[in-house]
């Protein structure tokens, strides 16, 4: 009786530019994937967010926290929202990036003061929720900076949010525009924010019709911005280009987001 022998034909391996094409191919969906599921670089383009973030500051957002729906794709396709999955609601204090509800092509960040249901109000330059004033010690004074490398004063504070969550804000003026708001009640499904630079950010006290975010729906979040892996200062552009370098915050590197 004679044995036939198992024969296995070698695979042809994938050689030339369609092997190249294969393999970059399987970098980029990996890379996609990534920035998909776990986290996304963006970077800082104002100074709304002051002094907790600067402009020129690259974020990491991480996506895992608030769960996954359209707008956490890394590019913007018109796709139908149909909710979140995994979702998460965020909680009063964390700085969160989201797309910009007038143009889903742009990417904000802003910290959250306000869950569904709560009530919101602007007191004399006080942020209240449900009543209860968000405590404010003076810090000090720091210089709140402009996409055009200038500076101006800006006295700082430190706020405690009433679940304990402290964290700086820039105070330019005694009276701003928007230091006396009406209160508004977080519908369910939205968020109410603010820029930690409270005279400069268009925010949830600006309507949205006005260039302000206004009450934030949940399922535009991208992310939670946790930490700030680079920062260089724009205000070197004006400089001679040998000394770009010296622009670089090294002591913002890869520190987090409070």
């Amino acid at each position: 009786m004679s044995i036939e022998k198992a024969t296995v034909t070698p695979k042809r391996k994938t050689s030339g530019w369609g092997g190249q094409l294969v393999q970059l191919a399987g970098i980029v969906a990996a890379v996609f994937i990534a920035k998909g599921a776990l986290a996304e670089p963006f970077y800082v383009p104002s100074g709304s967010m002051e002094p907790t973030l600067l402009i020129g500051d690259a974020l990491l957002a991480s996506k895992f926290p608030y769960g996954y729906g359209t707008s956490s794709l890394p590019i913007q396709i018109s796709l139908p929202e149909s909710g979140r999955v995994f979702a998460e609601t965020p909680k009063l204090g964390d700085v969160v990036v989201f797309r910009w509800p007038g143009d889903r092509s742009q990417a904000w960040v802003k910290r959250v003061v306000g869950l569904p249901g709560d009530r919101i109000q602007m007191r004399q330059g006080q942020l209240f929720i449900n009543d209860r004033p968000a405590e404010l010690k003076p810090d000090g004074v720091g210089a709140a900076e402009d996409d055009h490398g200038g500076s101006e004063p800006a006295y700082r504070y430190v706020e405690t949010l009433p679940n304990g969550v402290s964290h700086l804000i820039f105070k330019m003026r005694d009276s701003g525009p928007l230091d006396n708001t009406p209160e508004v009640t977080v519908p369910a499904g939205h968020l109410f924010v603010l820029g930690d630079n409270r005279d400069n950010s268009a925010d949830s006290r600006v309507p949205l019709r006005s260039g302000g975010v206004g009450l934030l729906p949940i399922d535009n979040l991208i992310g939670r911005a946790d930490a700030v892996v680079g920062s260089w200062d724009l205000g070197m552009r004006s400089q001679p280009v040998w000394t770009w370098l010296s622009g670089f915050r090294l002591a913002r590197f890869f520190t987090a987001v409070h």
